[in-house]
């Protein structure tokens, strides 16, 4: 996506998603738009392989968020990137994964747009894919799953977010995004509305790392098995193509 309404003293953002965490998963777009950066607005989840393609010459800004500490809130970076592009500047603004999924870009476009500025939308690859492609995962498979979705994790304890009874019904792939820590809810949620306990379910944590750890095994069992919530990035993926990943172990 790309809007060319900047004008030389407007600057330019580019709003760049890097991939689920080595630098050789980055699009060569995303490198050559990296390259071109005068300063870098940068995500907690960066690894620093991506960092450390940033030029010398580029001034860097970290605006990191965690679960439940947001170090810089989403209107201060919104105001950032304008104020850095009003002011001539070569702007990057990196996200780990996709910036269209899960990734507030489509926030940051409108506050872009609301004052003229110029940009691109640089995809990347979305941790659903990334880490479930490293766990031997298939997100679709013709004879297991026909359809897959993708699910913000903290949203999973309003009663009124998801609608359940459609989750739980068989041949889909469910992917929960940051949902470790509230995996024993969700589990509570897909079996009491029909799902059966024993449907194959996965954590992915640091997917595509080098430090990725992968569990595996039937739903209820992964609620006792599964690692406690902390920094690291993590994926929940509950269907029946979790069976086929090297790492499944049955209940």
């Amino acid at each position: 996506m790309q809007s060319s309404s900047a004008t030389p003293q407007k600057g330019f953002v580019y709003i760049v998603g890097v991939g689920p965490g080595p630098a050789d998963l980055m699009t060569l777009r995303a490198l050559d738009r990296l390259k071109r950066a005068h300063i870098v607005v940068h995500d907690r989840l960066i690894t620093q392989d991506v960092l450390d393609q940033i030029p010398a010459s580029a001034e860097r800004l970290y605006v990191g968020k965690a679960l439940g500490n947001h170090s810089v809130p989403q209107e201060q970076i919104n105001a950032l990137l304008v104020q850095h592009a009003q002011a001539g500047r070569q702007v990057v603004r990196l996200k780990g994964g996709d910036p269209f999924v899960f990734g507030r870009g489509g926030e940051e476009v409108q506050a872009l747009q609301a004052e003229g500025i110029g940009f691109e939308v640089v995809p990347g690859v979305t941790a659903a894919s990334g880490c479930s492609m490293s766990a031997g995962i298939p997100l679709t498979h013709r004879n297991l799953a026909g359809s897959c979705v993708f699910l913000p994790g903290h949203l999973a304890d309003d009663r009124d977010a998801y609608d359940w009874a459609a989750l739980a019904r068989p041949g889909q792939t469910r992917v929960f995004y940051m949902g470790v820590q509230r995996l024993p809810h969700i589990a509570e949620q897909l079996i009491l509305h029909g799902l059966s306990p024993d449907t194959p379910a996965a954590v992915v944590r640091d997917g595509t790392r080098t430090t990725e750890r992968v569990w595996a095994t039937g739903l209820r069992r992964l609620v006792t098995l599964a690692p406690s919530y902390g920094p690291q990035p993590g994926l929940v993926i509950i269907g029946e193509t979790v069976r086929l990943s090297p790492h499944y172990e049955a209940a």
